[in-house]
């Protein structure tokens, strides 16, 4: 983990937009249909420092963001991050979100497939789960209406848990827990309240889930 002073410095994988798109560019989402981003990304990427990557929209980031789910109890696990000084990502303070990522490091790189293995770490990191991770690619998000998407490029996987409950490993959160779809989507119609923009692009895929 790195905190607010040396972030800037940090190494992640990026990948030149026109590689990653070349005529394939989409808005929004896109299921796991053939067109394989993932691949794409193994091929192509590269490193930066962030500080150059958050202002350079001729790369994207590509994120591994996470969706953990009991298909049993059909439920999600989501959570709203804290709104304080002590979250340093200022951005997303305050904000609700059932996707679990962050940026894929150089650390990562001791994989044969860094993305996975940076998903591993971050849900290692950020969830209390005891159990085989086995992700798997429900499709791919793409976001350009405002500055944060337009350099960050998801892949967005789902991981199956046994777990009725799931607590965040730190505290970095109000508050957490497992949701129904229904509770979802209450949640991103309450007035004041603001959901993360790529959960919001993911909810409607997850509902085909159940």
């Amino acid at each position: 983990m790195y905190d607010s002073m040396n972030k800037d410095e940090q190494e992640i994988m990026v990948i030149s937009t026109k590689k990653l798109f070349e005529e394939n560019y989409f808005q929004n989402f896109l299921k796991q249909d053939g067109l394989n981003f993932e691949e794409i990304i193994l091929k192509n990427f590269e490193y930066m420092k962030r500080g150059l990557a958050e202002d350079n929209p001729s790369f994207k980031q590509p994120i591994a963001y996470v969706v953990v789910v009991n298909k049993k109890l059909r439920r999600v696990f989501a959570y709203q991050r804290s709104a304080g000084t002590g979250y340093t990502e200022t951005r997303l303070r305050g904000k609700w979100s059932w996707g679990v990522g962050g940026h894929i490091e150089k650390i990562d790189e001791t994989s044969k497939n860094p993305i996975l293995a940076s998903l591993e770490r971050e849900l290692k990191e950020e969830l209390d789960i005891n159990e085989k991770i086995r992700p798997s690619v429900l499709g791919y998000i793409n976001d350009d209406s405002n500055d944060v998407g337009k350099v960050h490029f998801g892949i967005l996987y789902l991981v199956e848990t046994n777990h009725e409950e799931i607590k965040l490993a730190g505290s970095e959160a109000q508050q957490c827990g497992m949701f129904t779809i229904q509770e979802l989507e209450d949640i991103c119609n309450s007035e004041g309240v603001i959901v993360e923009d790529w959960s919001k692009i993911a909810l409607p895929m997850l509902k085909e889930v159940f």
